[in-house]
């Protein structure tokens, strides 16, 4: 994939809408080809509206995989649309609007996707928020802090707690993380602290569930033209968003959901737990 020019200056409010972006983000609809790697698995996709959790969903449903949809009330639409394309795929998808900052709505979560679905095999943690609009750490309040934490740490902790009370032998855990977690930016610092904390906690999670068969691992995307993008980023950053990689582009969603796909198929990573999966554009992660 190329990117010919910079993206137009935008704005949306958080959490941002798939339709207003523009370009459209690629979420492999049109290109990706699936090939029974995820046949008769039933996974969840937290934050699987739109974005990365789209492109996800689309490619596990190619693979073979049900799929069951976590998302924001007012995500509706997007979460409608992203259905779609996982039933053309002949696949069933389940729709579980709710905001993960509740404990009781993200523990519901998962037994909610164990029971329509009839199983859970695969849990993708991929929900997270993140606020660029501020000068310093002196502009993020307690609000802010309890929004980012909930969102990418504490909802994560209890959707996996739940997700592990139907998991069995062959289980698997991924986390979205973030090159944030490597290679920080100022006006990110809570958020980037999240994605930090998700490393650790990914490999200690691995270490646990080891011996249950279950194996945790990670992907750390890079620049991915997603909503939250023009939903928290400043204009002037957007029309340059990307170009500082090895690259020279953001990527698209598309490029990032492969990694899942590859790390959830037991036929391609059946020893591989503990670990984090840099899809980057070329910026280091370690």
């Amino acid at each position: 994939m190329s990117q010919d020019q910079a993206f137009p200056p935008q704005q949306q409010n958080p959490p941002g809408t798939t339709d207003q972006m523009i370009p459209t983000p690629d979420h492999g609809e049109t290109s990706y080809v699936g090939s029974e790697k995820l046949l008769g698995r039933k996974a969840l996709v937290t934050g699987g509206d739109s974005g990365i959790g789209r492109a996800v969903a689309i490619a596990f449903a190619r693979e073979g995989a049900d799929v069951a949809l976590s998302y924001l009330p007012e995500e509706e639409h997007d979460a409608r649309a992203t259905a779609e394309w996982v039933r053309g795929a002949g696949r069933q998808c389940a729709l579980l609007p709710g905001d993960l900052r509740d404990e009781a709505t993200a523990r519901g979560v998962a037994h909610r996707a164990a029971g329509e679905l009839g199983g859970l095999d695969v849990l993708v943690n991929n929900a997270g928020y993140q606020m660029a609009r501020r000068e310093s750490v002196a502009d993020v309040t307690t609000e802010d802090l309890d929004r980012v934490f909930k969102t990418n740490l504490y909802a994560l902790f209890w959707v996996t707690q739940a997700a592990l009370e139907h998991m069995g032998e062959g289980g698997v855990i991924i986390n979205n993380s973030s090159i944030q977690a490597y290679q920080p930016s100022t006006s990110l610092l809570d958020y980037a602290s999240t994605k930090a904390a998700i490393n650790n906690l990914t490999v200690n999670l691995a270490a646990e569930l080891g011996p249950r068969g279950i194996r945790v691992n990670a992907v750390a995307p890079g620049p991915i033209w997603t909503p939250l993008q023009p939903a928290t980023q400043p204009e002037e950053k957007i029309t340059s968003f990307g170009t500082d990689t090895p690259l020279g582009r953001a990527g698209q969603p598309a490029e990032v959901a492969p990694a899942f796909v590859f790390l959830a198929s037991p036929a391609t990573a059946s020893y591989v737990s503990g670990t984090v999966l840099g899809v980057t554009g070329g910026k280091p992660v370690f």
